[in-house]
């Protein structure tokens, strides 16, 4: 388990553009920047260091932010990340258990391969030529470092579009990260309570190519879903103290009850 510590950073990446994971990263209530990442990847950059705050190590604090934004948005998300002694990624993708792998700052791996057979299949990686490059960054390289297993990865995500701005590379300290996505003009996000959330989320139902899936009886199926799940996830989550989890169940709360709000302000008839 990592330590926290002032070298830790990192990058949280979702599959899907920045207008349908804005409205969730404000739900995490935390103090982050979005930009795009390349063809329908969005990345977060987060303000502040939450793992030196008591929240747990950074790859704790990753892994449920991961979870609660994968939920949320209904696409995978991966986060990046690394300290002093150690660096890896998690994957989330809905209420599958996550799967990572760990490196030591030497880059010697120290995680199972089963994990890396799992991330490639969860996204649809082809399973020759990104099994093999992956299969390589679980094998002993004297001349790859941490940093360099995650650019690795990188290179292999780039064949699904991920494209990192200039400037925000893994290993980087989490005040340069800050400032170079605050340089490309990327959008910070910052809670600023659950009015504004509310609004957000609804500007993105309004934008949403969801279709008959926004208002109707499909609308109303799925909203009351999420309502069934999310309120046992967030009484599990707070009861194990899991604050990721927790987060997940309100997201999954809030879309439920904002779905079927927007359903029946919808279906009232204009005068």
């Amino acid at each position: 388990m990592s330590v926290p510590d002032a070298a830790a950073g990192a990058l949280l990446l979702c599959r899907a553009e920045p207008p349908m994971v804005r409205p969730v990263a404000h739900l995490l209530r935390e103090r982050m920047l979005l930009a795009s990442a390349g063809t329908g990847w969005s990345v977060i950059v987060p303000a502040d260091k939450p793992w030196q705050a008591g929240a747990g190590p950074v790859d704790e604090v990753l892994a449920g932010w991961a979870g609660a934004l994968a939920i949320g948005v209904g696409s995978p998300a991966i986060a990046l990340w690394w300290d002093d002694s150690q660096a890896g990624y998690t994957l989330a993708s809905g209420f599958r258990r996550t799967v990572g792998y760990v490196w030591l700052a030497d880059g010697t791996p120290v995680g199972e391969g089963e994990a890396m057979r799992t991330f490639a299949a969860r996204l649809g990686l082809d399973p020759v030529h990104d099994r093999e490059a992956l299969d390589a960054l679980t094998l002993p390289d004297p001349a790859a470092d941490a940093r360099a297993r995650l650019l690795g990865l990188l290179a292999v995500l780039a064949r699904t579009g991920v494209a990192l701005p200039a400037g925000l590379t893994p290993g980087e300290p989490t005040d340069r990260l800050r400032s170079v996505a605050a340089a490309l003009g990327a959008e910070p996000i910052e809670w600023s309570g659950w009015r504004d959330a509310v609004r957000a989320e609804l500007d993105a139902v309004e934008d949403s190519p969801l279709g008959p899936w926004v208002r109707g009886p499909k609308a109303r199926l799925l909203g009351t879903a999420q309502l069934a799940a999310g309120l046992p996830l967030t009484a599990w989550g707070l009861a194990r103290r899991s604050g990721g989890w927790t987060t997940a169940g309100a997201i999954l709360v809030a879309h439920g009850v904002l779905g079927l709000v927007y359903d029946r302000m919808r279906a009232r008839p204009t005068v």
